[in-house]
C-alpha cells in the first residue's frame, strides 16, 4: 500500500512541478530558469518540515508513513536535481561560465538553507 501511495504522490508532485514551472516561465523576464530554482528550494523546505516534524516532534508510525509518502513521493516528484544540473550547464554554455556556476551555487545553497529552515520549523510542530 505504501508503494502505491508513494507512486500516486510522486505523480502529483511531478504534475505540480510542471504547473509551477510553466507559470513561472510565463512570468519570468530573465533568461535564468527561475521555475526550477523555486521548485527545488520550496521542495527542500517542505521536505525539511516533514523530516523535522518526524524526528523532533515524534508523531509515531503515522508520521513516518506520511513522511515517506509526502517526502519520497510528493517532494521527490516535485523537486528535480537533474533538471537543475542540465539548466546549470545550459546557462554555462549560453550565458557564460559565471552565470552557470552562479545558478548551480544558488540552487545548492538555497535548497540546503531551505531544508535547514524547514527542519527548524518542523521541530516546532
Amino acid at each position: 500500500m505504501t508503494l502505491l501511495l508513494v507512486a500516486v504522490a510522486g505523480g502529483i508532485g511531478a504534475g505540480a512541478r510542471f504547473v509551477v514551472d510553466a507559470f513561472v516561465a510565463r512570468h519570468n523576464p530573465f533568461r535564468v530558469p527561475l521555475g526550477t530554482l523555486l521548485i527545488n528550494i520550496s521542495g527542500s523546505f517542505v521536505l525539511g518540515v516533514l523530516t523535522g516534524w518526524v524526528i523532533y516532534g515524534g508523531g509515531g508510525d503515522t508520521a513516518r508513513q506520511l513522511k515517506t509518502v509526502l517526502g519520497t513521493g510528493l517532494c521527490g516528484g516535485y523537486t528535480t536535481f537533474s533538471t537543475a544540473s542540465v539548466e546549470s550547464v545550459r546557462l554555462w554554455i549560453a550565458e557564460g561560465t559565471s552565470r552557470g556556476v552562479a545558478y548551480a551555487a544558488l540552487t545548492l545553497v538555497g535548497s540546503v538553507a531551505a531544508a535547514g529552515l524547514g527542519l527548524a520549523v518542523g521541530a516546532l510542530l
